[in-house]
């Protein structure tokens, strides 16, 4: 599991006389650049995680002075603005606590020699719960950062009172969209594990630093999906250098969204990576159930999916009457009841009592491969089967022939139909039997294109939307 390859694993990895050499680091257009920095803290071989330790900026304008921060590119509020088409109301994929965000691009037009790049660009409301603390704690983190699993920030902008950040576009919107809005298709089981797979990695890696990030604000609406669905964490404007040495925890004001933070953490301001664990056990709870974390429109003892769901984790004819009946054949007993034992571990009230993201990946992965393993033998089983019970063009022939020597009818497209040119046969006797070539009364023929939904991901609304 190379994301969470401590430190010291990875030094010693590094001195060792079989070492690889360093690697290149890869430019945005292919090409090599230099070999990475000495400022390289963290790495992760499998899944090509990096966190450069920069001289993190004390406020806005020490940030000014250092210009291009990280491997992110300072713009100008003009630029941003013809990226937008001048923050055109159509080009508006969300807005949230943090403020607006935007559908732009960034190409030679706005700044020469820049390749044409699908942005998200997000403005910072004034007047909004976020500030200039949590503006420059995200272009902190995420100049730092380059994961699969963490969206990626490409540039930022602090000019004059303007405070806004350019991610990359995620086309498929946030994963809050998909489970919950009214009118859309399924997301299948096996995206869904693909999604928390994806999000376990992310989180798992910002506990593998050197000094853990504790993310804080582990949401479905902080999970941004790329055009293949996979999942990056966003909105980093709450994450917090963690515990360092003989720390147990950190000591900080409570904030979150409620329905996700940990309950230790709400009541005591104590913050530990394990409450990352509980939000990501919340959200896992949402996937399996389809519910919100908190929904004030049921009944008042399902107000919140924690309280309500969680006893029944662990009972499998409970389990399977609150399951997201969107998704029903598309799993097996044994894979609801892993993810399930998970989901309940996670939620622990005790921190103690909670799986590491390290294990938490490491159960998810084991489960994808049974889950892909059970997928291959369902889509072999459904392919014999129609080879069994395809009837050969020869074998019609025949039948026909024979019923028609035998002194049977044919009905001709007069008799069927004008626009039916097929000629069908009767039998001048009902009979009792079946023919050779029939199948046996008692199996049921399948067919692939019937079962295609259930074994492949289903295809979801491309309209994205982000929430802040």
């Amino acid at each position: 599991m190379g994301n969470c390859l401590t430190l010291e694993e990875e030094q010693q990895r590094q001195l060792s006389p079989n070492a690889n050499p360093k690697p290149e680091r890869k430019s945005r257009t292919g090409g090599a650049r230099s070999p990475l920095p000495n400022t390289l803290k963290n790495a992760s071989a499998k899944t090509n995680g990096v966190i450069s330790v920069l001289a993190a900026p004390k406020d806005v304008e020490d940030l000014r002075q250092i210009g291009d921060y990280g491997n992110v590119t300072t713009f100008t509020y003009g630029e941003l603005r013809a990226a937008t088409k001048s923050f055109r109301p159509d080009q508006i994929l969300g807005d949230g606590g943090f403020g607006i965000v935007y559908k732009g691009i960034i190409d030679e037009f706005v700044r020469p020699g820049f390749n044409p790049t699908q942005v998200a660009v997000k403005e910072l409301n004034r007047e909004g719960f976020q500030g200039d603390k949590e503006w420059l704690t995200e272009v902190n983190y995420l100049g730092q950062f380059s994961h699969p699993n963490l969206v990626k920030l490409i540039g930022y902008c602090c000019e004059g009172v303007h405070r806004l950040l350019v991610y990359e576009y995620m086309a498929c919107g946030s994963l809050e969209k998909h489970l919950f809005r009214r009118v859309c298709l399924t997301m299948p089981w096996s995206t869904r594990m693909k999604i928390a797979l994806g999000a376990a990695k992310g989180l798992a890696f910002l506990h593998g630093a050197e000094r853990p990030i504790i993310y804080r604000d582990f949401k479905t609406s902080n999970i941004l999906l790329d055009a293949d669905y996979n999942a990056k964490l966003s909105d980093f404007g709450l994450a917090k250098e963690g515990p360092m040495g003989d720390q147990t925890h950190v000591s900080t004001r409570v904030m979150g969204t409620y329905g996700y933070a940990a309950p230790e953490y709400v009541m005591t301001g104590h913050l530990t990576a394990r409450s990352d664990v509980f939000g990501f056990g919340v959200v896992l709870l949402e996937m399996l159930i389809g519910r919100k974390a908190m929904d004030n429109s049921r009944p008042s003892r399902e107000h919140n999916l924690v309280e309500w769901a969680r006893p029944m984790l662990v009972h499998n004819r409970k389990l399977l009457k609150i399951i997201d009946p969107r998704m029903e054949g598309q799993y097996s007993n044994r894979s609801l009841q892993k993810v399930a034992s998970l989901a309940y571990q996670c939620l622990s009230q005790n921190p103690k009592g909670r799986p590491t993201m390290c294990q938490v990946v490491e159960t998810l992965e084991n489960l994808q491969d049974l889950t892909e393993g059970i997928g291959n033998m369902l889509l072999q089983s459904c392919d014999t089967a129609v080879t069994l019970y395809e009837v050969p063009k020869e074998t019609l022939a025949s039948r026909r022939d024979s019923s028609t020597s035998a002194g049977g009818k044919e009905y001709s497209s007069k008799t069927q139909g004008e626009n039916n040119p097929k000629v069908y046969s009767q039998r001048t006797k009902p009979t009792k039997g079946r023919s050779k070539s029939e199948p046996p009364k008692e199996l049921q023929l399948y067919s692939p294109s019937s079962h295609s939904n259930r074994l492949q991901p289903q295809p979801i609304d491309e309209f994205s939307m982000y929430d802040t």
